[in-house]
């Protein structure tokens, strides 16, 4: 039988090589890939009433250092809210002010911001638990 097979999901990590939770954002991250992509078997794709415990599907992994463009952040501020712009760009209040800060300096950008662009979510800071209730949000998805 043919199938279309979904393209994975994508998910980046904006990260600061200098920064220790940077650092322990990018180990998690590549941890829940590396575990996604052990345990993607055809049969597992198929079937998952044998599981109790879901976990994410296999997704591509992004790590970068340039701070996001324009359009990434204006998409990054519509997934963490305006209750969430400070979290993501030093000092501002607003989408505008977030946009132009960052033009000004792009150090204003707070790293790391973990983003789940395919799921609608992004999470800023290192806090591993809320990272993972991210991650694993959604069962996995058959191919």
């Amino acid at each position: 039988m043919f199938r279309f097979h979904k393209p994975r999901d994508i998910i980046t990590l904006f990260h600061k090589s200098s920064s220790p939770q940077s650092m322990r954002v990018a180990a998690l991250l590549k941890q829940v890939s590396a575990n996604a992509s052990e345990t993607a078997t055809e049969d597992q794709a198929s079937d998952h009433s044998g599981q109790t415990n879901l976990s994410r599907s296999d997704f591509d992994l992004e790590i970068t250092e340039d701070p996001p463009t324009s359009d990434q952040l204006r998409t990054i501020i519509d997934y963490v809210g305006k209750q969430g712009i400070q979290s993501v760009v030093k000092g501002a209040k607003t989408e505008n002010e977030a946009l132009r800060k960052l033009k000004e300096n792009s150090e204003n950008f707070i790293r790391p911001v973990v983003v789940d662009w395919n799921n609608g979510k992004a999470h800023a800071g290192d806090n591993e638990s809320e990272i993972l209730k991210m991650l694993n949000a959604l069962p996995p998805k058959s191919s």
